[in-house]
């Protein structure tokens, strides 16, 4: 008896009468789809890369260049450097707050004469919160150029006396004594709204070292400052303060009885000790 292969059973129909096609290989209509997609994009993108390049650039005006378009853009900070117009030059002039310096010649006659350099004359007054006694009080008194004898006000019975080349506050004795009591006051020899002080030998008052005594003119600039002295209004009525041009802030005053330069001080026994009276000639 002959042998029989089995034979596949035949490929159902679909339920619609449609048949598969067993012609080509499975998956071939996607494969084709796909690549008509991607051949599309391909397409739009190298379109929209010809239209970019070109579009005109609208936002540039007419005649301006690619480098002068400083334009970055919103949300993005230009740092620009300040043109040099523009900076603010720092202003000219002498500051309020600033010391006056002495000036270089004023400097080399201090140190010849073995003194401290001085400084420019000023108008500078006491302290106007110092307390007002008497009557006026708030004038200088001015005395003419005549021979005057200057006695304390809160010694009152001592007046400035010449004893061994030093200015002291002593009581009048002999008559010798008198005569180195006495002065002629002077227009300033550094300062003519100022005094200088004359004794009868024609040496003039002038302080050194702070210390008032009296010295022979040497000519100098040094020496003429040093000998003049301006009046300032004293709280004590009828009296005057003897403030140095040279040494503003500070004022004849005595000590233990020894007439020196002192700076003010705001107290009673500094404004006493300072103020002087200009009275009749001793001599």
């Amino acid at each position: 008896m002959p042998e029989t292969t089995p034979q596949p059973p035949p490929h159902p129909a679909w339920e619609n009468g449609w048949a598969p096609d067993t012609s080509r290989a499975p998956g071939t209509r996607r494969l084709w789809l796909a690549g008509m997609l991607a051949v599309a994009t391909v397409v739009a993108c190298v379109t929209a890369i010809a239209v970019s390049h070109k579009t005109p650039d609208r936002s540039a005006s007419p005649g301006s260049t690619a480098t002068g378009n400083t334009d970055n853009g919103p949300g993005l900070l230009s740092f620009a450097s300040p043109s040099a117009s523009g900076t603010t030059a720092p202003p000219k002039g002498t500051s309020g707050m600033s010391a006056t310096s002495p000036s270089a010649s004023a400097t080399a006659t201090a140190t010849a004469h073995g003194s401290t350099p001085k400084a420019a004359p000023s108008s500078a007054k006491p302290s106007k919160s110092a307390p007002s006694k008497g009557g006026s009080g708030g004038s200088a008194q001015q005395p003419s150029t005549a021979q005057r004898s200057v006695r304390s006000v809160n010694y009152p019975d001592r007046y400035w006396h010449v004893s061994d080349g030093l200015v002291k506050l002593d009581a009048p004795r002999g008559s010798e004594s008198r005569a180195d009591s006495t002065f002629t006051v002077v227009t300033g020899l550094a300062n003519s709204s100022c005094y200088s002080f004359r004794t009868s030998d024609g040496k003039y008052l002038r302080h050194r070292n702070f210390l008032l005594r009296a010295d022979s003119d040497d000519g100098s600039s040094l020496f003429e400052q040093d000998a003049t002295f301006c009046a300032r209004a004293s709280s004590y009525s009828g009296a005057v303060m003897l403030e140095s041009v040279n040494y503003p802030g500070r004022y004849l005053r005595h000590q233990n009885f020894q007439l020196k330069l002192d700076p003010y001080q705001n107290s009673d026994l500094y404004r006493a000790d300072s103020a002087f009276r200009f009275v009749d000639p001793l001599a």
